[in-house]
């Protein structure tokens, strides 16, 4: 089999860097025809943005203004010029955030990465990523189709119907969140199901500590990670040399210091910024909220685009529990809802290799009706269920945090 995707992977870095910055000034002319970028960019002449540091003048866009200024200009807040019928399918994401899937093949980018953690056309995969209103069970779909492979929808949750969907179909890949794949693992052993066809896994949207990486390895199923994102896709991805996650094509990736557009100095933790080489719905230095630092020199595995550490924490306090992402704006509005509560702190905390979050909130008097009327709030506002625990008025700490995550 052969070692990479394409021979892009493979170049010298100066080559790519040259190509990626070649076509950057006509897909800042693309996303100039939007309204939102035509004001934030105005006065800019993109042929002169032909390098990282002419890059970094640009205003960057934080992710979590997005829900803000959808709302404001729905659907795209004003950054996409395409009119919404252009696209393939349509999505949302907790804030909301609303995103377009492209028409073209592999519109996620994903091929690559499903390639590097070992699968192979004519591979049948079970993809359990959600496939309702989000987009990400159609991410790692297309991705594998891309690919070549047979992709079994499932989807999370319902055990014995996916058992079914194994035994009968013997999958050899996995893509989903770690924390179902040893849910499945788990059921599995406990009744007596054969998931054994299952062989390697590409896993994102939640945490895969050392300890669960060397249970999932343990139980014969070689797992790779990824990086991503429901608007840009596939950002980056393991490879088999386990050294950090390569930087995949067609992005131009930056490490700035947080709440600024300002690089990092190498090797320096910072927040990630992304730029996207799509003209059809161009994504121009958007901040991510993510950190991560740059490792240094190539991956030996050959691939020579940038490598990052992968995800080492939230430049701001928006985090992502199994798979979806949590933000304070949603607190605020668990605290609209319920009359006479203090201060709010979600703390999110891994039990059993799951992630899990508890509420704490500021109220009196405390009662178990208004402990279950929140823990209601929270599930449907989150769109995941939690601990709620009442205490006591000054209790939280006056420090303006409101998502602790503490895994």
């Amino acid at each position: 089999m052969t070692a990479h995707y394409d021979a892009r992977e493979t170049r010298e870095q100066t080559a790519r860097e040259a190509d990626l910055f070649a076509r950057l000034p006509e897909v800042l002319r693309a996303a100039m025809a939007a309204p939102a970028y035509a004001e934030r960019l105005k006065g800019l002449d993109p042929a002169a943005v032909t390098s990282r540091a002419a890059l970094a003048d640009l205003p960057v866009l934080r992710k979590s203004e997005l829900p803000a200024l959808h709302k404001a200009s729905a659907p795209f807040g004003g950054f996409v010029a395409a009119a919404p019928g252009s696209f393939a399918r349509l999505f949302t994401s907790p804030g909301p955030i609303f995103e377009p899937e492209g028409r073209q093949a592999d519109p996620w980018r994903g091929a690559r990465a499903l390639f590097a953690a070992g699968f192979r056309p004519d591979d049948i995969v079970l993809n359990t990523f959600s496939y309702h209103l989000t987009p990400g069970g159609f991410i790692f779909d297309a991705s594998a189709r891309a690919l070549g492979c047979a992709v079994i929808p499932a989807g999370p949750g319902n055990t014995e119907q996916q058992f079914e969907l194994i035994e009968a179909y013997r999958p050899v890949g996995y893509s989903g969140t770690p924390d179902f794949l040893k849910i499945l693992l788990d059921a599995a052993a406990s009744s007596g199901r054969d998931i054994s066809s299952i062989k390697r896994a590409l896993v994102s949207g939640a945490a895969f500590p050392p300890s669960l990486q060397a249970e999932i390895k343990g139980r014969g199923i070689d797992a790779y990670q990824a990086f991503g994102t429901a608007d840009l896709g596939l950002i980056a991805f393991e490879t088999e040399a386990r050294e950090g996650m390569v930087v995949n094509e067609d992005l131009i990736l930056e490490i700035v210091k947080p709440g600024t557009g300002d690089p990092v100095a190498p090797g320096d933790v910072g927040e990630i910024v992304v730029t996207s080489l799509d003209p059809h719905h161009p994504w121009i230095r958007l901040a991510l909220g993510d950190l991560t630092a740059a490792l240094p020199g190539t991956s030996p595995c050959g691939r020579t685009n940038m490598r990052i550490k992968g995800w080492m924490g939230r430049a701001d306090q928006t985090t992502k529990i199994k798979g979806m992402f949590v933000r304070p704006e949603q607190i605020a509005e668990i605290g609209k809802r319920h009359a006479g509560l203090g201060r709010l702190r979600l703390i999110v905390t891994r039990q059993g290799e799951t992630d899990a979050m508890t509420l704490r909130a500021e109220a009196a008097p405390p009662s178990d009706s208004l402990r279950d009327d929140i823990a209601a709030s929270l599930r449907a506002i989150t769109k995941l269920g939690g601990a709620v625990e009442l205490v006591g008025p000054g209790t939280l700490p006056n420090d303006g945090k409101v998502i602790v995550d503490e895994r």
